[in-house]
């Protein structure tokens, strides 16, 4: 049996815009195991980004549960929801959000500063990581120097260098063109072969075949959740 890394139950957030009450999120109950690649699409405003931000320890709910691998992170305080992002969690930006005075190598390294790994095995393991992505010969340009897909498979190496438990993407390829995207798709897709756990949001109908299940949002609540029994493989 497959282990459970994401629960949530009746989960809700509101937000306050003046004298309005939003409310982005109106009871969400959902599972994901541990393995599956998971696409969540919907209409813009239906959610989606509150959701992923929930699920990355980035926000925190107005009501409801969050269980991530098997920890109440619902009512965490700030600092231990940073521990569980570094530890659990593994994020990839439609921007890349790669800092620009910093070599392709060293934006890799981040996440391993902040948990305190020594330079030499954390430049070790960010080198070995961007070889794997294709980066070998780039590891000392800045992003900069880089063309779209690129700085994309820096922020994925990124993302993974401290293994984490579940990766979130916020539509990768949205900045990309169809080559490059089809490229950056390729890598989720041996990713996912491999094993990791994704959450993917995107707006896009053939990245979501990538995925094995998709969940579709309206109005704040979950209007579809289904599995996919051909999904693109690269």
């Amino acid at each position: 049996m497959k282990k459970c890394v994401i629960k949530l139950e009746k989960l809700k957030k509101n937000y306050k815009m003046g004298s309005v009450d939003i409310y982005a999120l109106r009871g969400i109950d959902m599972e994901i195991d541990e393995g599956e690649f998971v696409c969540i699409m919907g209409p813009s405003g239906c959610g989606k980004s509150t959701l992923l931000n929930l699920l990355g320890c980035l926000d925190k709910p107005t009501e409801g549960k969050y269980y991530l691998n098997g920890c109440d992170i619902s009512a965490m305080d700030d600092d231990t929801l940073s521990d569980m992002r570094c530890s659990y969690l593994g994020f990839v930006f439609q921007s890349y959000n790669l800092i620009p005075q910093l070599s392709v190598v060293e934006n890799i390294e981040i996440p391993l500063y902040y948990q305190g790994v020594s330079p030499n095995e954390s430049r070790n393991k960010s080198i070995e990581l961007a070889s794997r992505i294709g980066l070998a010969e780039r590891l000392y340009h800045k992003p900069t120097e880089l063309s779209g897909g690129q700085q994309q498979r820096v922020g994925i190496a990124r993302a993974l260098v401290n293994n984490p438990l579940v990766i979130l993407a916020d539509e990768p390829t949205g900045n990309l063109d169809s080559t490059s995207g089809k490229e950056i798709m390729g890598i989720f897709t041996e990713l996912h072969e491999q094993g990791k756990t994704i959450i993917m949001v995107t707006h896009d109908e053939n990245i979501a075949k990538y995925g094995d299940r998709i969940i579709r949002l309206k109005d704040g609540l979950i209007e579809k959740d289904e599995r996919i029994s051909k999904r693109i493989s690269v």
